[in-house]
């Protein structure tokens, strides 16, 4: 287990195995069932025979094959339906009609099938039962624009966001006051049908009213909430007009806020965590102590500057490699979501390989450790890539082929580093999303 290369596979392994752990299909198999004529999901019981129709509706990049189990274990039990989701990340479909889209920033697909859903929901009664299908990327996929505002204008001001350092939770405050159906909107549309969502979450501690901006969860975030932010970040000048007013009017309550706990538009709804971050990194350790390594899971919340955090886990690996007292080879698990902070120089890339190329600087010269990056949706950033792989040696073979590591990262380029460093770990879209892995190897 000396070759880097080989221990480089190794932590690969490890990765798809996490990432086909929180395979949708399964997790839905897993939580829904059909016994006779009484729906379970997830220990809840519906009788069928008192529904008088059943709709799915939903949105985010692993909602397909959540779309096709549900049509396996409900077949003509389905009386329409309707999903979004990210363009490619798609799955056979016989009744539930299918509407692909941009991610991250919204398009005029998104847009369309939103109103599809709407459409379809609004006439829904008290004796009908809606299954809503959310995984990461809904916050794009369900969009529409507040009154005033142009989608091009929406466009300007997600990619503002995208590129400010705010996190998921502060992005998604900010997306739930500029629509009518995240932050509890489609729970509104929905009522007074009975509602259940089935949600893969893709956001740190698994926050239902985070995840895809919460639009069957009662929103406790507000318009002043939404404007802080926007300070915090400086983006209330370079936003808009319609949406800036937008913001103000719903801070001076001339815009309705977001429904909230305890409105009785939630009396039908129940949300449920189907797949997490949590059982990734569980499927990775597994798959880690298979493979002969001391393992331990350090958390799924990490968070921070992608560059930060490389450094802070690079400490850490070389803290283990010089402990002679740990047990070696040994891995350290870390998973959630990190930020990059785009201030000028960008170039192409995504938190994962951003963090990858700064681990690998801050490793430079350290023998018999990796380590791996990626974001299970097998996509990192605007890439094809889902991550990288590095160890000791990675920079020192770039600075061989005349690349500048240190100059890459200036740029906030590794897709480019990596495109001919090598390290890129490319998986195609995985079809589900629970955030990033970290995984470290030492010998």
């Amino acid at each position: 287990m000396t070759d880097p290369a080989d221990l480089s596979k190794k932590a690969e392994a490890i990765f798809r195995h996490a990432i086909h752990a929180v395979q949708p299909a399964p997790l839905i198999r897993k939580n829904v069932r059909v016994e006779g004529n009484v729906l379970h999901i997830a220990g809840r019981e519906y009788s069928l025979s008192e529904i008088e129709r059943l709709f799915v509706i939903g949105a985010g990049k692993a909602t397909a094959p959540m779309a096709q189990a549900l049509e396996e274990l409900l077949a003509d039990r389905i009386t329409d339906g309707i999903i979004i989701v990210k363009h490619g990340h798609t799955a056979p479909l016989q009744r539930i009609r299918l509407v692909e889209a941009a991610h991250p920033v919204p398009d005029e697909s998104g847009l369309a099938g939103t109103r599809q859903i709407l459409q379809l929901v609004k006439a829904a009664t008290a004796k009908d039962l809606v299954i809503c299908l959310l995984s990461g990327g809904g916050s794009a996929l369900l969009i529409d624009t507040p009154p005033g505002c142009s989608l091009a204008e929406l466009q300007f001001f997600f990619r503002l966001l995208l590129e400010s350092g705010a996190d998921i939770t502060e992005m998604n405050t900010v997306r739930k006051h500029l629509s009518a159906v995240k932050g509890g909107g489609l729970a509104r549309t929905v009522h007074p049908a009975r509602l259940v969502s089935l949600i893969l979450s893709d956001v740190t501690g698994d926050p239902p009213d985070v995840i895809a901006s919460g639009p069957t969860v009662p929103d406790p975030t507000t318009f002043a909430d939404a404007l802080s932010i926007l300070r915090k970040y400086h983006l209330e000048k370079k936003a808009p007009d319609a949406i800036r007013e937008h913001l103000h009017s719903g801070w001076h309550d001339q815009v309705p806020e977001t429904p909230k706990p305890g409105d009785p538009v939630f009396a039908g709804t129940t949300n449920c965590i189907i797949g997490s971050n949590a059982i990734a990194l569980q499927a990775a350790q597994e798959k880690a102590r298979q493979l002969g390594f001391h393992t331990r899971i350090v958390t799924d919340r990490i968070a921070g500057e992608a560059r930060e955090v490389a450094r802070q886990i690079v400490a850490e690996a070389r803290r283990l490699s010089a402990d002679d007292a740990v047990i070696k080879p040994a891995c350290l698990l870390w998973g959630g979501e990190t930020t990059v902070t785009i201030d000028g120089a960008g170039g192409l890339g995504g938190r994962n390989q951003e963090l990858a190329l700064a681990a690998a600087i801050a490793l430079e010269g350290q023998t018999g450790t990796v380590v791996l990056s990626g974001g299970t949706d097998g996509t990192d950033g605007p890439t094809d890539a889902a991550g990288a792989v590095v160890d000791g040696l990675t920079t020192a073979k770039a600075r061989a082929e005349n690349l500048h590591p240190q100059t890459y990262l200036h740029h906030h380029d590794s897709y480019h580093f990596f495109r001919q460093a090598g390290g890129h770990i490319l998986t195609g879209p995985t079809l589900t999303n629970v955030m990033d892995l970290i995984i470290v190897l030492v010998l």
